[in-house]
C-alpha cells in the first residue's frame, strides 16, 4: 500500500492523507481546509491533488475545519463513499460546516463588493449549505474502542485523542497478502492536563504512525495559569484603559475553555465586572453539544459541576446571534470583552471586530492559540505594524497580547507521552504532519533520542510506500 500526504505537510492546516491499498481501495484520513496560507490558500483549497470520486472511505479524526472543512467540496466533486467518525464529531461537523458555508458566502459577497469597484470579476465560495447537507448523509458513527470492519480485511478503531469533544486517534488494521499492517493516525493530540477534557488514551502497537507535531518543540507547563492572565488583561484593557478586548477564538474547544476560565473567576469572586459577548452563533451551538456529552469532562471539571450546574455561564455573558447585533458592538463605545471566531482571525465576525478596533490604542487584541504565520492572527502575534484586512491596510495601534498556554494541542512532552505506549523498535516509520518544518526537525530529533529511528517529514503531495 501507499500513503500520500495532500495536506498538513510541513504546515499546520489542511489535514488530508490518502491511503491506497493493493486491491485498489482508497481511504482518506481527514479532509481539511487550508487556512491562513496567504495568497496560496484559495489555490490549495481548490485542488485536492487526487480524484475525490475514486475515494472509497473517509475517516474523520475530529471536527475542526482544518480537518473536515473540505468534505462538502469533495462530495460536490464526486465522492460517494462512507465518512466514519465518532458521534460528537458528526454533530460538531454538521454545525461547523454549515457555519463555514455561511461565512464563505458572506465573506465572498463582501469581497466581491470591493472587487466590483476595482473592475475585477466576482469570486465563488468553495461550497454552499446545500453541499453540506449532501455530505452529512454519508456519515457513519463508530464508537470509541470498537473494532469496526469497514470492508473485508480492513478494521477501524477509534481511541480518544483528548483534543476536542469527539476527537479520535485513528487505528487501521489492514490484511494484505496474508500479512497484517497496523497504522495509527493521531489526528490532533490533546493535553494530558487539559482544562476540560479527559487525557488521550493509549493504543495497541502500530507498524506505522502518522502524528501531528504542532508544538513538537514547545513546552506548555511552565506558563502562567490561564485565569490569572485573563483577569490581568481584562482589568488592564477594560478597567484602566476603558477599551475593548477582542479575542479571536475557535468556536469549538477554545471558546469553551475561555468561558470555563471566566466562570471559574466568577466562582472565586475575581471576574471583572464588564459585559462579555460571544459573537458567534456557532459557539453557542458547540457549547450546547459539549454540555450534552459530560462524559468527556475530566475529574476536576466534574468536581466543579457538583457546585455549579452550568460551567460555561456567568454574570454579564451574552451570546450574540444576528449580524445586526454583531455590528452594533462596533458602534458601542463602552468597554467590553468580545470572543469571536475564527481563531486565526482569517474569517468570520472577529475579522470585522479587529478591523473596527485595531486603530485605537485603548483596545487590546488577545491571541489565545496557534496561528498560521501568514494568517492575520499570525501577523498580529508577530508584532506586524500594518496588516491587510479585506484588501485594505490598517495601522496596528491597538495593543496585541498573546497567551501561549492556551492550546488544545499537546506539547512535546504530551506527544512523547502519547507515543510511550509503543515499542519504538517495532515501529517501522513515523511520519510527522501538522507542523511547521523547523518545529518538525526538532521533534524528529527528540523522537530519535527515545528510540524512534525511522522518522520522516513528508512534503505536500509526497507519496510513501508502506
Amino acid at each position: 500500500m501507499t500513503i500520500t500526504f495532500h495536506g498538513a505537510a510541513r504546515c499546520v492546516t489542511g489535514s488530508k492523507h490518502l491511503l491506497k491499498l493493493d486491491n485498489g481501495t482508497q481511504i482518506l484520513l481527514d479532509c481539511g481546509m487550508f487556512q491562513g496560507m496567504g495568497g496560496e490558500t484559495d489555490e490549495l483549497n481548490g485542488h485536492f491533488g487526487f480524484n475525490p470520486a475514486k475515494v472509497d472511505y473517509l475517516i474523520l479524526s475530529h471536527a475542526h475545519i482544518d480537518h473536515c472543512g473540505l468534505i462538502p467540496r469533495m462530495v460536490a466533486e464526486g465522492f460517494k463513499g462512507t465518512i466514519f467518525s465518532t458521534a460528537p464529531t458528526m454533530d460538531l461537523a454538521r454545525i461547523l460546516l454549515n457555519d463555514s458555508a455561511g461565512i464563505q458566502e458572506q465573506d465572498t459577497e463582501f469581497i466581491n463588493d470591493s472587487r466590483e469597484k476595482k473592475g475585477l470579476p466576482p469570486l465563488k465560495p468553495l461550497y454552499t449549505e446545500d453541499d453540506v447537507m449532501e455530505a452529512m448523509r454519508l456519515f457513519k458513527i463508530v464508537d470509541y474502542n470498537e473494532d469496526f470492519e469497514i470492508e473485508p480485511r480492513v478494521t477501524l478503531r477509534f481511541t480518544d485523542a483528548g483534543h476536542i469533544i469527539g476527537s479520535a486517534a485513528v487505528h487501521l488494521s489492514i490484511l494484505e497478502k496474508g500479512k497484517f499492517t497496523r497504522l495509527t493516525f493521531s489526528g490532533d493530540v490533546g493535553r494530558y492536563e487539559d482544562l476540560l477534557l479527559r487525557s488521550p488514551q493509549s493504543f495497541q502497537q502500530s507498524d506505522y504512525i502518522i502524528i501531528e507535531s504542532t508544538y513538537g518543540d514547545s513546552y506548555h507547563k511552565d506558563l502562567e495559569p490561564l485565569e490569572g492572565q485573563l483577569q490581568e488583561i481584562i482589568h488592564q484593557t477594560c478597567k484602566l484603559k476603558g477599551g475593548k478586548l477582542i479575542i479571536p477564538a475557535f468556536s469549538v474547544g477554545r471558546t469553551q475553555e475561555l468561558l470555563y476560565a471566566l466562570n471559574s473567576l466568577e466562582l472565586k469572586g475575581s471576574l471583572p465586572d464588564v459585559p462579555y459577548y460571544v459573537d458567534s452563533p456557532l459557539s453557542e451551538k458547540a457549547t450546547q453539544v459539549l454540555k450534552e456529552h459530560p462524559q468527556v469532562y475530566n475529574r476536576d471539571v466534574k468536581e466543579v459541576m457538583a457546585q455549579d450546574s452550568d460551567i460555561f455561564k456567568f454574570k454579564g455573558l451574552k451570546f450574540i446571534q444576528s449580524a445586526g447585533e454583531s455590528r452594533s458592538l462596533n458602534d458601542d463605545p463602552r468597554p467590553c470583552v468580545i470572543i469571536s471566531s475564527s481563531g486565526m482571525a482569517e474569517a468570520g465576525r472577529v475579522k470585522h471586530h479587529i478591523r473596527n478596533n485595531i486603530g485605537n490604542e485603548k483596545n487590546t487584541i488577545l491571541m489565545v492559540g496557534y496561528c498560521e504565520p501568514s494568517s492575520l492572527g499570525g501577523e498580529l502575534s508577530r508584532g506586524k505594524k500594518v496588516v491587510s484586512i479585506f484588501g485594505d491596510e490598517y495601522d496596528v495601534r491597538a495593543e496585541v497580547r498573546v497567551i501561549r498556554s492556551m492550546s488544545a494541542h499537546g506539547d512535546c512532552n504530551d506527544l512523547l507521552k502519547f507515543l510511550s505506549c509503543q515499542d519504538p523498535s517495532l515501529v517501522k516509520k513515523v511520519f510527522l504532519v501538522h507542523g511547521e518544518y523547523d518545529v518538525q526537525t526538532k521533534f524528529m530529533q527528540r523522537l530519535n533520542e527515545v528510540g524512534f529511528n525511522e522518522v520522516r517529514i513528508p512534503g505536500q503531495h509526497q507519496m510513501q510506500e508502506l
